[in-house]
């Protein structure tokens, strides 16, 4: 299979397509679960094909060395070529590599505008035109709305959508009046998609939880498939 039928028949078209195109530059998207199902492998998912479209991806880790980070890279996208039979992998592989940056932080002692700082750093002043930022094991237990708040205004400025996974704590409380984890209710201010992820027996089934201005309760008619850790239809 040629590059563009991939990204053309991929199963994240069903996502962009049940969130009206996509999140769209300047806005924060969250995926959110329990440890252990799946935040990191569905970001890296999203991250591979909006590579494979040949934009500018960059990770930022507050919970996983850079090695890690890139072996997850390597898995999700030695699993995509092989299931679709894809034409030259290893040069679309080195192309992809080209356009990812993998940037590794830790969350105590470092102020958002820090962040916001090397962010900048590498896209204006270093020139990688990023188009979109996935920011993997932030604590949002002892993090600051103003911080979420803070990344979603520089991604509006340059044009960039970010996701973020969300870890949810059995302790915590379960939902508020709107289907969202209690945990993130005082940072919805800045999240336009909200999606959790639901073990149900032995699928992992995507939720939508807030798409955009809307907070609904959908099944996406996705899951994240136990044995590939890809995004895949039913």
């Amino acid at each position: 299979m040629v590059k563009e039928d991939l990204v053309r028949r991929s199963p994240l078209r069903i996502l962009e397509q049940s969130i009206h195109g996509g999140l769209g530059a300047g806005n924060v998207g969250v995926i959110a679960s329990r440890k252990g199902v799946g935040k990191t492998a569905c970001l890296v998912h999203i991250a591979t094909d909006t590579l494979l479209q040949g934009k500018h991806v960059i990770h930022v880790s507050f919970a996983s060395r850079t090695d890690h980070i890139l072996s997850w890279y390597e898995d999700i996208y030695r699993e995509i070529a092989r299931k679709r039979e894809l034409d030259d992998p290893m040069q679309i592989h080195d192309e992809l590599v080209r356009n990812r940056v993998v940037m590794n932080f830790s969350q105590t002692g470092i102020e958002a505008e820090q962040l916001l700082q090397s962010l900048r750093a590498m896209i204006v002043h270093g020139g990688f035109s990023a188009d979109i930022i996935m920011i993997d094991g932030y604590d949002f237990r002892c993090g600051d709305p103003r911080s979420v708040a803070a990344i979603k205004a520089f991604a509006a400025e340059l044009g960039i959508s970010v996701w973020f996974s969300a870890t949810l704590h059995r302790e915590d409380p379960e939902v508020d009046e709107y289907g969202v984890p209690k945990l993130l209710s005082r940072y919805m201010d800045s999240v336009s998609v909200l999606i959790t992820l639901a073990p149900v027996g032995e699928r992992v089934q995507l939720q939508l939880v807030k798409e955009h201005e809307r907070y609904v309760q959908e099944d996406l008619s996705l899951i994240l498939d136990s044995h590939t850790l890809l995004i895949v239809e039913p």
